[in-house]
């Protein structure tokens, strides 16, 4: 069997590369890098790695600017491999292109108060399935950026984006993923996309 078609069993960490997508224009902040705003006195995408990273075996961090400034958390940084800022499928793309493991987890830089418990459920929903992919839902939203996907779905993901796909609710429906409830933490996902945002929460 291989790994491709493998069901996925036990969690091991060190088999999941965790991936902050912070890669986008930041476009609802006035096109400002949005990883690396203050909340709390400390960078969104900061927040983001403290709460990631205790989750998984390695953590990545996408972004397209500021390279400097993003090394100085101490993570190594991937950026997009497909031009034009394409949005958060082209993070997962550049994250399955570059993990070592079979699984890479995702959040957005913007999410402060993630779960701490994002990966572990789910990789229990993915454990002895034949799903690949795994999203977060909370109080009947779907949270797609919120995901764990196997590497093997990497060629459909590539194929999606060169026919001009960019949706990443759309591909996900197409890979057949399971959606995984997180409404007993939905303030988890709370994203600050705006300066008003931070200022308020």
């Amino acid at each position: 069997m291989s790994s491709s078609t493998k069901p996925i069993t036990a969690r091991p960490e060190h088999a999941i590369t965790g991936v902050i997508l912070a890669g986008g224009l930041g476009t609802r902040m006035g096109g400002i890098d949005k990883g690396l705003q203050l909340f709390h006195g400390v960078p969104l995408a900061l927040h983001v790695a403290r709460r990631l990273s205790p989750q998984v075996g390695r953590l990545l961090i996408n972004t397209n600017r500021n390279p400097t400034r993003y090394a100085a958390f101490g993570y190594p940084l991937i950026g997009d491999r497909i031009d034009g800022f394409a949005g958060p499928l082209a993070g997962l793309h550049a994250a399955l292109s570059a993990a070592e493991t079979p699984l890479v987890a995702t959040a957005p830089c913007d999410s402060p108060r993630l779960p701490l418990d994002l990966v572990a459920r789910m990789h229990d929903a993915l454990r002895g399935g034949e799903a690949k992919l795994a999203l977060a839902t909370a109080g009947g939203r779907l949270h797609p950026v919120f995901c764990l996907c196997h590497t093997s779905l990497l060629p459909s993901l590539e194929a999606y984006l060169s026919g001009g796909g960019r949706k990443v609710a759309s591909w996900c429906a197409e890979a057949g993923a399971l959606q995984v409830d997180f409404s007993d933490q939905i303030a988890a996902f709370d994203n600050l996309n705006t300066l008003d945002d931070l200022l308020g929460k």
